[in-house]
């Protein structure tokens, strides 16, 4: 389960375009998209609706922030994503790709 900020409602583009990447992707970049958001690349065992935060469980969040020429941005504290306002899905995967593989958190797992 996740929550869509009001700047960022559920059926705008940016959340399908996120969703087709991961669709489309393989498991590998889905566990780096899910370490970079998290801080962890394991689901809970009780899925999505178990993760935890820094106070407590905390559902997976997407806030649409920046612009698009931004990388998104994680806060593994709360579960969120930083979505820019892409104007594309190559935008969307070129930019997430890179955010994603070419970064790495404190105290992040290695898969």
């Amino acid at each position: 389960m996740s929550v869509y900020m009001e700047n960022h409602p559920q059926k705008c583009y940016e959340i399908k375009v996120l969703y087709m990447f991961v669709i489309e992707t393989d498991n590998e970049k889905r566990a780096r998209l899910l370490q970079f958001v998290t801080g962890t690349c394991r689901v809970p065992v009780g899925g999505f609706a178990e993760l935890m935060g820094s106070n407590g469980p905390q559902k997976f969040c997407i806030e649409k922030v920046g612009k698009e020429t931004w990388l998104p941005r994680s806060h593994t504290c709360f579960n969120r994503l930083d979505l820019p306002p892409y104007k594309s899905y190559e935008q969307l995967v070129e930019k997430l790709t890179f955010a994603i593989e070419e970064t790495e958190g404190f105290g992040q797992e290695y898969l």
